[in-house]
């Protein structure tokens, strides 16, 4: 079985809008493992509100793909200005 080299994997964060259920969850997870060099997905729902995507990979992935990943799920990536506004 492959392992990780976590000193390679980096974890990028995503602010995410319109998830309200774990069947959200399950689609953005599903849409963004498949976008080149992730490695993993988990997230952190908040109902109402962006919820926070965390996106392991080996590199920065491509924040494009990401984009189309979550918009093929059917949600909104938020912009980094968007999150700052709202902080």
């Amino acid at each position: 079985m492959a392992q990780l080299d976590s000193t390679s994997d980096t974890v990028t964060d995503y602010l995410v809008s319109g998830m309200t259920c774990s069947h959200c969850v399950a689609s953005v997870i599903e849409e963004v493992s498949l976008v080149a060099g992730v490695s993993a997905v988990t997230v952190d729902l908040v109902a109402g509100a962006a919820s926070t995507v965390h996106v392991t990979s080996a590199g920065s992935p491509d924040r494009a793909e990401i984009r189309a990943a979550v918009d093929e799920a059917g949600y909104d990536l938020q912009d980094p200005a968007d999150a700052g506004a709202a902080a």
